[in-house]
């Protein structure tokens, strides 16, 4: 009897509801279904996207120069420096690599400004590039941590950012290289 009872008064609240307020109550309780079902997927599919551009933002891992540590003499530790220097005889593959790694990280890079240059306390070569390139931040940073991995002997002495207008993608920069050389392992000339 109860059941009976309660059917009639659920018959009788449904008939007393206006048709436009029942197919309201219809649609929210579809939304609510809805966003229940997308919500989870769209994290998922959220947290996917940002491993992605993590693993994009990383350079690949490659073979570094293995540190050397000499526990001896100053003349053994200067040694193991002027052997880490490059040799001037490499400056063009060396543009020619930098060069080839913007290409790879879809950089623009236009002409560039070069110096020579002679530390004679140290005893060793420089040679100083000024990199203007166009491109999004992480293409130029990926370009300048894959420069610094294949010219161990290079450093990266100044980054400098551009950007004319705050919609635009990309941005112009501006990167000062020195590259640390030696010809043999006497002083400069």
């Amino acid at each position: 009897m109860r059941l009976a009872t309660s059917a009639l008064r659920l018959r009788l609240a449904l008939r007393s509801l206006n048709p436009v307020t029942i197919a309201a109550l219809l649609l929210a309780l579809a939304g609510l279904l809805a966003l229940a079902w997308v919500l989870p997927a769209r994290e998922a599919l959220e947290a996917e996207r940002l491993r992605a551009r993590r693993a994009a933002a990383l350079p690949p891992p490659v073979a570094s120069v293995t540190p050397v540590v000499v526990e001896s003499g100053a003349s053994e530790n200067l040694a193991v420096f002027r052997a880490a220097l490059g040799r001037q005889r490499d400056v063009e593959p060396a543009l020619k690599t930098l060069f080839g790694i913007a290409a790879k990280s879809g950089l623009v890079l236009r002409q560039g400004e070069y110096k020579r240059g002679v530390d004679r306390n140290a005893k060793l070569h420089t040679y100083q590039i000024n990199l203007p390139v166009k491109g999004s931040y992480a293409q130029v940073w990926q370009f300048a941590l894959q420069a610094l991995r294949a010219l161990p002997y290079a450093s990266l002495d100044d980054v400098s950012f551009k950007r004319d207008n705050i919609a635009e993608t990309g941005l112009e920069a501006r990167l000062r290289l020195t590259l640390y050389l030696s010809d043999a392992p006497g002083a400069p000339r």
